[in-house]
């Protein structure tokens, strides 16, 4: 069924050499954007959507959509989980893993397990993420796929509109997405049922382990029917041994999907380190942000301190930048987000509250401030840039207090990070310092002295987080 709609829809089997017939738009509802690839890399030999038999409804939301060809992981997931099989899968970030367990969700509850007698408040689909900012980005994916499907979507999450939130459910929803602390709380109170639960999706499974839910995660699924009663997909830019162990208990006989798992840095990410010292670090990033006339730059830090001072310092110096971290309430957070998305924040300051789960097109830029101190959060952090198929560059900086942090990073990805030489032309001159009150609990620098200050503030305008010791193994 789906290929004939997609004669309709797409004219063609190469959507990109015809344009939509009349009754295309028809179908399409008021003239939708072109169609595009999902990577651009994958248009000569991605396999096309129209290759599977999807429900006609789910053809009209990747049309909306815009998506013709898949990527690596959705073509060789969906044959797995459209046939009603549990998948693990393991792609780069940025690659379509939303995308993939969302066209296979929609099509299942459409077609293989079509809507059945329940209460009311019995949910059929589960997604669970571990932030709030990678759910409400599912949830928005999901509205554009699923809006002609007729069945009712509901997102929840920490921090806001908890009784807005809460009415969602009142008559009815299909489709929940979420994070474990308010999917847990609502269901507690008897807000929706998990009893009758068909699909059900763990997006980033290793950082459900990293933030502390797994506990939480176990809990949701012993409340839905059993393994071999629902169906479970599990996708992750990374899958560690725990979060197969955890697969293999709660899943029913998964099919494990890696797609390049030994490139783990996607290769379209120019990458490059300095080595700064620390009064060096401000100066360096103004000057590589104007070099770049930076539009759509994502500058990462290890604590939210470091976010509040950076944010201080590049708005003293003209370029409009804002924080992100766990304690900006959660309405700002979006706002922030949909400044950044629609191009009218240049720089977003972000802890690694941030690093996972957010898809920003177009982001050309990512510093690492201060080197991540997990070696996995590296790959995220940079991750932001070179999505779907575009290139970007990751720029971090080794300074006196992270580059401990350096040798167990490339170890993790397998290279080598290409050095970069600091010149005189690469630090920004006349630098602005917002007058800041020095940190009551900044430890002193080796050798004495940490006053000084070129800053005029803080004596340590680039100073980064505590010096810390090696990192976990003890390796230097």
């Amino acid at each position: 069924m789906i290929k004939t709609l997609w004669k309709k829809l797409f004219g063609g089997s190469d959507a990109r050499s015809k344009q939509p017939s009349a009754n295309a738009t028809t179908l399409a509802e008021a003239a939708p954007p072109p169609p595009r690839d999902a990577t651009p890399e994958a248009a000569g030999d991605g396999p096309t959507f129209s290759g599977f038999d999807l429900a006609e409804p789910v053809a009209r939301g990747i049309w909306d959509a815009g998506f013709v060809r898949c990527t690596p992981i959705q073509a060789q997931t969906l044959p797995i989980t459209l046939a009603g099989k549990d998948v693990a899968g393991q792609a780069q970030t940025g690659t379509g893993k939303t995308a993939a367990f969302l066209v296979s969700m929609l099509n299942t509850l459409l077609v293989r397990l079509p809507r059945e007698q329940r209460p009311l408040n019995s949910i059929r689909g589960i997604v669970i993420a571990p932030t709030r900012e990678l759910a409400v980005q599912i949830h928005s994916d999901a509205l554009v796929l699923a809006k002609h499907t007729g069945l009712k979507l509901a997102c929840v999450f920490g921090g806001v509109d908890y009784e807005k939130q809460r009415r969602q459910f009142d008559n009815g929803a299909d489709i929940l997405i979420g994070t474990p602390g308010r999917i847990i709380d609502y269901y507690k109170q008897g807000v929706f049922d998990l009893r009758h639960v068909q699909v059900c999706v763990l997006d980033e499974a290793d950082r459900m382990f990293d933030l502390g839910f797994i506990a939480d995660i176990r809990y949701l699924l012993r409340k839905m029917p059993p393994p071999d009663q629902r169906q479970s997909m599990l996708f992750s830019a990374t899958l560690s041994q725990r979060v197969l162990e955890l697969a293999y208990e709660h899943m029913n006989s998964p099919e494990l999907v890696r797609i390049e798992p030994d490139r783990i840095t996607a290769d379209k990410v120019r990458q490059l380190i300095y080595f700064p010292a620390m009064e060096e670090k401000i100066p360096l990033l103004l000057g590589l942000l104007r070099q770049h006339a930076a539009e759509r730059t994502m500058v990462f830090v290890n604590t939210r301190r470091m976010a509040d001072r950076l944010e201080e310092v590049l708005r003293a110096n003209h370029i409009n930048a804002q924080a992100l971290s766990g304690d900006v309430p959660q309405n700002k957070r979006l706002r922030y987000l949909k400044d950044f998305h629609s191009g009218q924040l240049a720089v977003l300051i972000a802890t690694d509250v941030a690093s996972r789960g957010l898809h920003i097109p177009d982001v050309s830029h990512v510093f690492n401030y201060d080197l991540p101190q997990d070696r996995a959060d590296y790959v995220h952090r940079i991750g932001r840039t070179a999505r779907a198929g575009a290139e970007g560059d990751a720029i971090s900086f080794a300074c006196e207090d992270y580059a401990v942090c350096l040798p167990e990073i490339e170890e993790y990805i397998g290279h080598e990070i290409p050095r970069g030489s600091i010149t005189q032309e690469l630090l920004a001159k006349d630098v602005v310092f917002p007058r800041h009150k020095p940190r009551e609990d900044a430890p002193p620098r080796r050798g004495g002295g940490g006053g000084g200050g070129r800053s005029g503030g803080s004596g340590r305008p680039g100073g980064g987080g505590p010096r810390r010791g090696p990192p976990r193994g003890g390796r230097r």
